[in-house]
């Protein structure tokens, strides 16, 4: 779903409360111009609600407040500003500058799809540093579409050097030369945008990038892109890690092969070309087989997965390298081989409250990744329980030396049941991933230097 086709300039306000509850009263009273039908009181109780069980602030003066509820429509948006600031009643969280409200129909399928495009559009600090400051609403408005990629807003692009002109052609070249079936582009090395206009056709173009749309206009000379939260900084793991994706999504087949061209994020400066033989690459993964997801886990889990975990290794938590594990699919199964090393923190609560792609998970994710044990989680996304022992297996498996026992856990849960296990290193803050036993590291260890 696009989602500028969602907003509406009628429904974006100047907020007057300084309070949430005084902001959501706002925002609904708005909605209910448009939609004499809806329910204002009991929305507002569920928006209130949803506040005092489970904070909705993003960061950056960012809260999304969202409640499903029978509607008779699928979506309905409101966005309030507030210069002053909205205050939370958590103490802990900042002041919101900018309320999106979300009000879903209780049979939409796709509302955590939703609710996560929005939180990663919200995590980019230029556009809303941008939509706060704008000096009217309209602005803010004309702002947030272009954020959204729906107006034909034209940023004019940096000149391309000689260097990125002959880098383009020699990639084509390349492609052609190597019957190529597409070539992959590290859209995070421009800062001023790629002319492909000279690639033929013939050959798909495929973008990969951590930034949303800005509206230049840049993203649509690509015939795909696969927007991605989180890669690592290594030119190898980036490459890998996006044709992971590319694999999962369909963009891209085992038996393809790809052109990559990339240089160093932000420099504008393209400087390689390498042809990429995706079954060669992925078959020790695959041993022999075609499938590398489970049957049962969706593709945008798996991607949510593999940005968590990435994030962790490079991150840690409060400074501190995190080791944790994650079982992803097969969970029936899975079930088996686990129990409970602690309480499990996410017994009990709604299956949307608990599912990594709800951007308000992350933290909590991230939270309980310093408990002992794995998260199991089921393939639609429900974290099914976080601290679980995986109970020792008899199997033959010889893993390289160094490695402990989260990966010999990893390994032996990949083998008996169908899951896919990602796992971050504690020691190195590696990220690796196990399907049927085998094992294929998504990013390099880290050089840990001694001062």
């Amino acid at each position: 779903m696009r989602l500028e086709k969602l907003i509406a300039r009628s429904r974006i306000l100047e907020l007057q409360a300084t309070d949430m509850k005084g902001a959501l009263s706002e925002m609904l009273a708005v909605c209910a111009h448009r939609f004499e039908d809806l329910k204002t009181e009991p929305l507002l109780r569920g928006l209130m609600a949803r506040e005092s069980t489970m904070t909705t602030y993003l960061g950056l003066g960012v809260s999304l407040p969202h409640v499903r509820a029978r509607l008779g429509r699928r979506y309905i948006f409101a966005i309030g500003r507030s210069r002053e600031g909205i205050r939370h009643d958590s103490s802990e969280a900042e002041s919101s500058h900018l309320v999106i409200m979300l009000l879903a129909d209780e049979k939409s399928r796709d509302y955590l799809q939703v609710l996560a495009a929005i939180a990663r559009l919200v995590k980019e600090p230029e556009l809303v540093n941008s939509l706060v400051e704008a000096e009217t609403v309209e602005g803010l408005f004309d702002r947030l579409i272009a954020g959204l990629g729906g107006m034909n807003v034209r940023r004019i692009p940096q000149k391309q050097n000689k260097i990125n002109r002959l880098m383009i052609r020699e990639a084509a070249r390349v492609a052609k030369g190597a019957d190529c079936d597409a070539i992959l582009v590290m859209g995070d090395t421009f800062v001023g945008g790629i002319d492909v206009s000279m690639w033929t056709p013939k050959i798909k173009s495929v973008l990969v990038t951590n930034n949303a749309p800005d509206g230049s206009g840049i993203f649509d000379t690509f015939a795909e892109v696969i927007h991605v939260r989180s890669f690592s900084p290594q030119r190898l793991a980036q490459v890998r890690s996006a044709i992971l994706v590319a694999l999962t999504r369909g963009i891209i087949v085992f038996t393809d092969r790809l052109c990559c061209i990339g240089g160093v994020q932000g420099s504008n400066q393209l400087d390689t070309v390498g042809v990429v033989e995706v079954e060669r690459e992925f078959q020790t993964l695959l041993t022999g087989q075609a499938d590398l997801l489970p049957d049962d886990v969706k593709p945008e889990v798996f991607e949510r997965v593999i940005a968590v975990a990435t994030e962790l290794g490079v991150e840690g938590r409060e400074g501190k390298p995190v080791g944790c594990l994650f079982v992803l699919g097969g969970t029936a199964q899975v079930d088996k081989y686990t129990k409970p090393l602690v309480l499990n923190p996410f017994y009990g609560y709604k299956d949307e409250d608990r599912n990594i792609l709800n951007p308000f998970m992350d933290e909590t994710v991230k939270e309980f990744s310093t408990i002992d044990g794995a998260f199991v989680i089921r393939g639609d996304g429900v974290v099914i329980s976080a601290g679980s022992l995986i109970e020792t297996m008899d199997t033959e498996h010889l893993l390289p030396s160094g490695l402990g026992s989260r990966h010999a856990a990893a390994a032996a849960i990949s083998m008996v049941t169908r899951c896919i296990a990602v796992v971050v290193s504690a020691s190195t803050g590696q990220v690796t991933l196990f399907r049927r036993g085998v094992m294929l590291p998504l990013t390099e260890k880290k050089v840990i230097t001694e001062g």
